[in-house]
């Protein structure tokens, strides 16, 4: 499902950090399936896939995410040895006020890749923006639409600024992390475990 060719097509930015956009990596002709089999993601924030219910497309994509064909393009694209990195993936489903602050991802993290799930964004908000400083998010390089099978690869640097624009609403996206070692990924796992048990004990809680 994925478009190695297209991704090896792009040639990478390497200015103010290391990024590349890829329109359509995800093609079209897979977009009933994945939006069928996209999984159930019912609050905001974001989940590993092991703690959500997706279909056996979707699982398929995961395989080709996590596979060795992208790995080693993307290891050739950026100039960095991911052979020996575990990776983890997680998804999003919803965007609350708070989201798309500006950030740069955890210094453990290598590489990320964001792939939109969205069949179209004809919203005003929700755009991911690259930033040039973490000051302001109209200083961006890139604005970028949430829509579906658009793949954004960047080196998680120390100025790899980004967000993306204020919206509240469904926006589909999957996270696709190579980090520096399995530690981090069980970490991250537990994390998001603990998070997720609160989220629904506060949800079953009463109210008055």
């Amino acid at each position: 499902m994925i478009d190695l060719d297209k991704f090896a097509a792009t040639p990478l930015a390497k200015q103010p950090f290391g990024h590349l956009v890829v329109p359509q990596f995800i093609g079209s002709e897979s977009m009933a399936e994945l939006e069928r089999d996209f999984p159930v993601v019912s609050k905001a924030g974001s989940f590993p896939v092991s703690e959500l219910s997706c279909g056996a497309r979707f699982e398929e994509l995961l395989g080709e995410l996590h596979g060795d064909a992208l790995r080693t393009a993307v290891e050739e694209k950026f100039g960095i040895d991911l052979a020996a990195r575990p990776t983890m993936l997680t998804v999003r489903g919803h965007a609350r006020s708070k989201d798309g602050r500006i950030h740069t991802d955890s210094k453990w993290k290598l590489v990320t890749l964001l792939v939109y799930m969205n069949r179209a964004w004809p919203h005003e908000g929700g755009n991911l923006r690259l930033l040039r400083s973490p000051k302001n998010l109209d200083d961006y390089f890139a604005d970028i639409p949430p829509e579906y099978g658009t793949a954004v690869f960047f080196r998680c640097t120390e100025n790899a600024w980004h967000g993306h624009t204020p919206y509240v609403g469904e926006r589909r996206a999957i996270q696709l992390n190579w980090v520096e070692d399995e530690s981090w990924v069980r970490r991250e796992r537990g994390r998001h475990r603990w998070s997720s048990k609160l989220k629904r004990i506060f949800s079953a809680a009463p109210t008055t």
